[in-house]
């Protein structure tokens, strides 16, 4: 089976983890603020908290800005669930904006015009969660702009796009927003086995998440009600969760990180050749704001032809080509369904879900695989 994502580990990496079982720190130790640094060094973020997973990082972000019961969160409805579930977690209320027909991604407009309506109506969202599908950034200048106006705060779920770029700005610098979150699962553009990480550039913020993500729990004598305790003392000021990452998953991202550049440029040159190889096919490639540069996560297609997705996703799997689809929308969960959306909510998202289909893209993908692969669609679609 040719997978739709895959980790890509060398010696290096192995060697990197391998010293760190060596070593005296198996967690809390120096690897996870060194790759934290490393993180703010690529990106331009002021601030990096490094977590055991993006859902943690999404959760804790939520609280870091204060939300709560009785605010609203609002974020995408094409998009892995963790997107939503941090704000439940809070104890929030949750809501969704359409997308883009063509992108997936949320619709500037169509935020604009949920957000005048929840004006007149007093129910204006608290935090806007944009996703960026695919690795592909969102419409951020516009989407922030309608921050100040209508004075919400913004989490980029750039789960998908450490190493892409909006308007020349790195993903993560927090130009257009408040934290920005990223992942390291396996199947992401680098990997720490499992974990993620929260940037921003305020520093209250950053000290908030460094809180949350370890019981809320802090030793610095300064923030103490008792600093001459002892050297043993640490005092509890947050009901925090434990949320850290390891020393070996940061040792593994750090390796990782070193090439990250290359990674995402092999997914951009794939892509290209997916977009060549498929120009006379009847799908139109998921493509990225021209503002921006992809880290190229997914390499999703719209399918031109009503109702033969299932066909062709079955069949490709039957031939060794592990398609997905990303995303079923969330609000159509059937825990979601149980708050009370339904069908109609997001027409345009549920149209997006019904054309769309993930093609495999990784770093390790040949071009035996490649060609494989866009025949098996050929031959599926004619």
């Amino acid at each position: 089976m040719i997978p739709y994502g895959k980790q890509n580990i060398n010696r290096d990496d192995i060697d990197a983890v391998v010293e760190v079982l060596q070593s005296d720190w198996l967690t809390q130790g120096p690897k996870v603020p060194a790759f934290e640094q490393a993180i703010c060094d690529y990106t331009g973020g002021k601030f990096a908290v490094a977590v055991n997973s993006a859902t943690s990082a999404l959760h804790i972000a939520c609280l870091a800005l204060d939300v709560g019961p009785g605010d609203r969160v609002w974020t995408s409805p094409i998009t892995f669930v963790a997107s939503a579930n941090c704000a439940l977690y809070c104890g929030a209320k949750v809501d969704f904006v359409d997308v883009n027909s063509e992108s997936g991604n949320m619709c500037p407009e169509a935020l604009r015009t949920k957000l005048e309506q929840a004006k007149r109506e007093g129910t204006l969202p608290k935090v806007v969660i944009p996703v960026h599908l695919c690795g592909h950034s969102c419409d951020m200048a516009t989407i922030a702009e309608l921050g100040k106006l209508y004075g919400f705060k913004v989490i980029e779920d750039a789960s998908h796009g450490i190493g892409g770029s909006y308007q020349e700005h790195k993903l993560g610098s927090c130009q257009y927003s408040d934290i920005t979150v990223f992942s390291f699962h396996p199947v992401k553009i680098i990997t720490c086995a499992e974990g993620g990480v929260a940037q921003t550039n305020d520093p209250e913020l950053a000290s908030r998440l460094s809180l949350l993500r370890s019981h809320g729990i802090t030793r610095e004598p300064l923030k103490m009600l008792r600093p001459d305790e002892g050297d043993w003392y640490y005092e509890q000021h947050e009901l925090g969760f434990n949320y850290r990452m390891t020393e070996l998953q940061a040792a593994l991202g750090l390796s990782q990180l070193k090439r990250l550049d290359e990674f995402v440029s092999k997914r951009n040159q794939l892509a290209a050749y997916y977009s060549q190889a498929l120009a006379t096919l009847p799908v139109v490639s998921v493509e990225p704001l021209l503002s921006s540069m992809s880290a190229r996560h997914l390499y999703m297609i719209r399918l031109k032809q009503a109702g033969l997705r299932r066909e062709i996703f079955d069949t490709m799997r039957q031939q060794e080509v592990q398609v997905h689809v990303h995303y079923f929308p969330v609000h159509l969960q059937p825990y979601y369904l149980s708050l009370g959306f339904k069908r109609g909510n997001f027409p345009k998202a549920e149209n997006f879900y019904e054309q769309i289909l993930t093609l495999p893209l990784h770093p390790s993908l040949d071009n035996s695989e490649h060609d494989y692969i866009v025949k098996t669609l050929e031959n599926c679609i004619e």
